[in-house]
């Protein structure tokens, strides 16, 4: 076959599904974690700045879109084809690679933060017992959940296949000329196309809100250390 036969096999992230198993996700880890914890988690949970966690949380998610577009260029994506944003009071914030790059390019990035600030500060956290970093990286780890169900998805797709993001933050494409499965946990399968949209988005899009949201959670967490 040419490479004229290959369609876009259009695929968007179930926010509900999802929403569930980082619920389910969460409450497993946190129990593994009580036994291997050397310590008492709950009680140390207690002495920790919840408004802090939160803040930092939020900043390494920011870390986290940029260590996927990172790896996006690493394995071979462009940069000028990157765009980021932040719609934070939709718990959304993105890193969109609005070219075509293989599945090696793509089940590397989706890995990239779950690894460098979800598996490594889990385990240096279990190693010094820091209840600070381990409950943040905790919540790298489970933040992670829907990279985690599209690996596991690309994984089980021919080498072939070829990878891309356009202009919704919770859509993607396979581009491929081969029969693929389009049934699987957490995604919902719309439609194949010949061409994907790619519309010019800003380099970086911010919602008005988001600076509103993070504006309150600075205030609120230095009230909480202050108080």
């Amino acid at each position: 076959m040419t490479r004229d036969n290959k369609k876009y096999h259009i695929f968007e992230l179930n926010v509900g599904k999802l929403n569930l198993f980082c619920i389910v996700f969460f409450i497993l880890l946190i129990v593994l974690t009580s036994f291997i914890y050397k310590g008492n988690l709950i009680s140390d949970f207690y002495q920790v700045n919840l408004m802090l966690l939160i803040l930092v949380n939020i900043i390494m998610m920011l870390i986290h879109e940029l260590l996927h577009s990172l790896a996006y260029v690493i394995y071979g994506g462009k940069f000028k084809n990157i765009v980021y944003g932040s719609y934070l009071e939709k718990g959304v914030l993105y890193c969109l690679c609005k070219q075509n790059i293989t599945r090696k390019n793509i089940l590397n990035s989706l890995m990239f933060p779950l690894f460098y600030i979800g598996i490594i500060p889990y385990i240096i956290a279990l190693i010094f017992k820091w209840p600070f970093l381990l409950f943040l990286a905790i919540m790298n780890i489970v933040g992670a959940t829907g990279d985690i169900i599209m690996f596991i998805y690309i994984m089980s797709l021919p080498k072939e296949i070829e990878f891309t993001e356009f202009d919704n933050p919770i859509r993607f494409a396979i581009h491929t000329n081969k029969e693929i499965k389009v049934k699987f946990f957490g995604l919902d399968y719309i439609e194949t196309l010949k061409n994907v949209p790619r519309n010019d988005l800003k380099k970086v899009t911010i919602s008005k809100a988001s600076y509103i949201v993070f504006a309150i959670l600075i205030v609120l967490t230095v009230l909480s250390v202050v108080l």
